[in-house]
């Protein structure tokens, strides 16, 4: 005969997976009632205005008082409580480093960012990471403590282990640990990803591919990078790899800056993160020598996402990075050199993001590491996640 499980034991079950309910039910959500909860969740009223009763006095939940003039006694309206918790998300890039805090919701409580070269060595670019990060926590007014969750972006696949072992354009990062170099100040977990794989879940989570669950993200600028999004789920491979299409020489990725470099009409004394720019506004402006750069450019851009639509047959396909902001001048070429090369031509959408999708990114993976530990199969009490000892 089976032991049973006792009814207490049972009830307690019982009450967590109802408080789960209530919490999910409040995500991303507008402010509700007990009564409103309960439809949602399919609670009694009566025990949804007790569960939630209960998470605010644990601090999962707050209430919103009433403003202006009302007759009768209003019903209580709750909301979660984003702001018990914070998460940062650092872009560490080959021109830029940017770092983000948000609440539990993604609301965006700070920023700061630091400009840097793509020459930059390992010790340079990690203590301007470091540097923009500290302003960041200032900005803030907080401290390391504070976040529950630390997620840094960087160019190349990454390992399980955060490193950039196989590949980085940026000189000698793949020598580095970043979570070894963050670890001795920052006790809450600390993960790190590929740039492209973040920019690509930004687009789902705020973007412009929230309704669709299989996307190829193309990242066009100086340099050339992809991200697969299927059946909802950002695709990493088994090394952390998916999505480098551009390491295989006949895409023509590697070689499609060159385009842009070595246009013609190109003056001397334009800095090199100043090229893209540069390129597409003279082409926008009639330049024939930028115009022919550009369709070049756009052509070898193609083979790239054709190929990675081909295996995918996404239902979108997301241009992402510094062509994003020029999308007049190469939206409809692309489109026509996909469409050539394509068995059927996904739906081509423009990313809004700028050069914050991977910082964005970054948050929404962060914020996906705190709803795993503190709403799992249990709901904990409100308090910073620590990182698991190596």
């Amino acid at each position: 005969m089976r032991d049973r499980v006792p009814a207490a034991a049972n009830l307690t079950r019982l009450r967590e997976l109802n408080s789960l309910s209530i919490v999910h039910a409040l995500r991303g959500s507008a402010p509700a009632t007990a009564s409103e909860l309960a439809t949602r969740t399919g609670l009694s009223r009566h025990s949804a205005d007790v569960i939630v009763r209960s998470l605010v006095e644990d601090g999962w939940v707050e209430v919103i008082e009433p403003t202006g003039s009302v007759v009768g006694r209003p019903a209580r309206r709750y909301r979660f409580h984003a702001t018990v918790g914070h998460v940062m998300g650092v872009d560490v890039g080959g021109h830029k480093i940017l770092a983000l805090i948000t609440d539990l919701d993604g609301n965006v409580i700070a920023s700061a960012r630091r400009l840097v070269q793509p020459e930059d060595l390992p010790k340079s670019r990690l203590a301007a990471m470091d540097a923009t990060i500290a302003e960041c926590l200032q900005a803030a007014a907080m401290t390391p403590a504070d976040l529950w969750a630390l997620t840094i972006g960087v160019t190349g696949p990454v390992d399980s282990s955060g490193r950039t072992s196989l590949f980085s354009p940026m000189p000698g990062w793949s020598d580095v640990d970043p979570i070894g170099h963050l670890s001795d100040r920052f006790s809450c977990p600390i993960q790190v990803e590929n740039d492209c794989k973040l920019a690509a879940m930004a687009e789902r989570w705020r973007g412009v591919a929230q309704d669709a669950d299989d996307i190829v993200y193309v990242l066009a600028g100086m340099r050339t990078g992809a991200a697969l999004i299927i059946d909802g789920k950002v695709r990493r491979g088994f090394g952390g790899a998916a999505g480098e299409i551009g390491w295989l020489a006949p895409v023509r990725w590697e070689r499609s800056v060159t385009h842009l470099e070595n246009c013609g009409s190109l003056p001397s004394d334009v800095e090199p993160n100043e090229v893209l720019g540069w390129v597409l506004t003279a082409c926008r402006d009639g330049d024939p020598e930028a115009q022919l750069a550009v369709k070049r450019y756009v052509k070898d851009l193609a083979v790239g996402a054709a190929a990675l639509t081909l295996a995918l047959d996404p239902q979108v396909v997301v241009l992402g990075g510094g062509v994003s902001r020029s999308a007049d001048v190469i939206l409809d070429q692309f489109r026509v050199e996909l469409e050539k090369l394509t068995l059927r031509l996904p739906e081509v959408r423009v990313s809004v993001f700028g050069d914050e999708s991977v910082a964005l990114g970054a948050v929404r993976l962060g914020i996906d590491e705190v709803d795993a530990h503190s709403f799992g199969e249990q709901l904990l009490r409100p308090v910073a996640p620590r990182r698991a000892a190596s």
